[in-house]
């Protein structure tokens, strides 16, 4: 996969790869840069926490690598969930944000969604400039907590054909 995909233009290409196992420690990393502010600014930042927690979670069967010009610049976790899928450890390196790379890429995997017609959970923290990039996508605020804010997202009903012209019975 590759964006863009609606007809803007992020600031470079990008496409997804399935991840490995060996692309935990990059993820790791990566995580532990783009959520430092935000855990700081909660009194919950902890370098080896921040890396330790996504080693204990990193699935790479649900995991996808973003890259930029064959480079790691990213990822994003999709896991199905008992009503829902669960977006996760949605990463991409602080100088790619704001370019158009990440909605590109919400948008692939939440139009896999709509077509399955599942609903998408995600938590995001509290104060994080992400939440807007996340309501831009449709989801809505379904909970929070001191720490955390919890966001849904109904699945897109594609637009219905119009009906069938009828056919009138008649002699022939």
């Amino acid at each position: 996969m590759s964006g863009p995909r609606d007809g803007t233009a992020p600031t470079a290409d990008w496409t997804l790869r399935p991840a490995t196992a060996s692309d935990v420690e990059a993820v790791a990393g990566l995580r532990a840069v783009v959520l430092r502010a935000d855990l700081e600014r909660l009194g919950r930042y902890d370098p080896r926490r921040v890396r330790q927690r996504l080693r204990d979670g990193f699935d790479p069967a649900r995991t996808w690598v973003i890259e930029v010009g064959g480079a790691f610049a990213g990822c994003v976790a999709l896991r199905p969930a008992a009503d829902a899928r669960r977006l996760e450890h949605f990463y991409l390196a602080p100088d790619l944000q704001g370019g158009g790379i990440g909605s590109g890429v919400l948008r692939e995997l939440l139009g896999r969604c709509d077509r399955d017609g599942a609903v998408v959970r995600l938590n995001v923290l509290r104060g994080s400039p992400a939440r807007r990039l996340y309501e831009r996508h449709g989801f809505t605020l379904e909970a929070e907590d001191p720490v955390d804010v919890f966001m849904v997202r109904e699945p897109l009903r594609p637009p219905r054909p119009p009906p069938a012209p009828r056919r009138r019975a008649g002699r022939t």
